[in-house]
């Protein structure tokens, strides 16, 4: 099982929904950064599960604990490791589905694949596991400001309620991270009727970075809009990823598409800020979509791991639309890849190694 992400910055994560903590080792940390440790808890802060009605009432602290890595709170070029001890599992309510298939699960691909599977919450293919990359996502934005790149993300639709403008300011202080105020309440009200007709809906986030260097990206087999896919459609859920205009450019001409160069700078944004797999300096947009919560309390047609066709029924807490927290997710698998991806391009020319060693 592969468990680790990143060429020059590495994350590797560990741990089970319902087992006794999830974390991460964070490798390849540049020694002498300043780690903000209240900026990593306010990272998973707004992840957490139980802060209002449109997550899962499970109620977790998720108070991270660095373990190594970090010396009078500075990196000192060591693997940085995390901890987040799970405290509020409530595995009884998974008991009657333990030899069950949940629809719409990991269930049945891990038990063929592996003979042997986790049945409280999913186990290890638990979106709880999120929590350990969006801690991970915080050292990595710490080290992106070094460097002046910042990234934000924010729900943009949720069901058939779309926003027509971005504002990342309003999201940071909305309930469910929405981008346009005047589609939030039409979002929240899309998200409520799917829980209490015991459903759920699917949404999605819009990640933006700004300040993105020139540069970013390692083609050709390790493209940075390749990287970014890789990235989204890695995390729970997740079915599509557009960068800049996405699916939408295969409806348009040639004309259409291209963005013309000025000296002030490009004069559209279709490429959503990469060329050729590399960062061309632009702000860098990414579309992720998510499914539905898999997860929902409808009796579903199903087999049993003896074959036997049976009927599922779920108790537990989860999220009616897991889009919401799952931006959070998103924004920080971007801030690993822009990170790692930065660290990669300091060699790119002889006179940057040249110029390293100049004495």
């Amino acid at each position: 099982m592969s468990n680790t992400f990143g060429k020059r910055l590495c994350m590797t994560t560990f741990g089970e929904s319902h087992g006794r903590a999830v974390g991460c080792v964070l490798d390849g940390v540049p020694a002498g950064l300043a780690i903000d440790e209240a900026a990593i808890q306010a990272e998973l802060d707004r992840r957490r599960p139980g802060r209002n009605l449109y997550a899962t009432a499970r109620k977790e602290p998720d108070r991270v604990e660095i373990l190594s890595g970090v010396f009078e709170g500075r990196s000192t070029g060591t693997p940085i490791a995390m901890v987040i001890f799970n405290t509020n599992q409530k595995s009884k309510d998974y008991g009657n589905i333990k030899d069950l298939f949940r629809p719409g699960h990991a269930d049945f691909t891990y038990w063929e694949k592996y003979g042997i599977r986790d049945y409280r919450g999913g186990g290890r293919s638990s979106a709880r596991e999120t929590a350990a990359r969006v801690a991970a996502g915080a050292v990595a934005k710490l080290m992106l400001r070094e460097i002046g790149v910042k990234v934000e993300s924010g729900i943009f639709k949720i069901g058939e309620a779309e926003a027509e403008r971005f504002d990342f300011a309003h999201a940071r202080k909305s309930e469910i991270f929405a981008l346009d105020p005047a589609v939030e309440e039409a979002q929240k009200d899309a998200v409520i009727r799917a829980k209490e007709a015991h459903d759920s809906i699917g949404g999605a986030a819009l990640v933006r970075a700004t300040g993105v260097p020139v540069g970013l990206g390692e083609p050709i087999y390790y493209k940075l809009d390749a990287v970014l896919a890789e990235a989204m459609m890695g995390i729970n859920a997740v079915k599509g990823v557009e960068i800049g205009e996405g699916v939408h450019s295969a409806e348009l001409l040639g004309s259409e598409n291209n963005d013309e160069m000025t000296k002030r700078g490009f004069a559209s944004h279709h490429a959503g800020g990469t060329l050729g797999g590399i960062s061309s300096g632009d702000t860098l947009d990414i579309k992720v979509y998510f499914k539905p919560t898999p997860s929902i309390f409808k009796p579903l047609r199903t087999l049993d791991i003896h074959g036997n066709e049976v009927v599922c029924e779920l108790k537990g807490r989860h999220d009616p639309c897991v889009a919401i927290r799952g931006s959070v997710v998103a924004e920080a698998m971007a801030a690993l890849v822009l990170a790692d991806m930065a660290l990669l391009n300091m060699g790119r020319k002889i006179e940057d190694v040249r110029r390293y060693y100049a004495r």
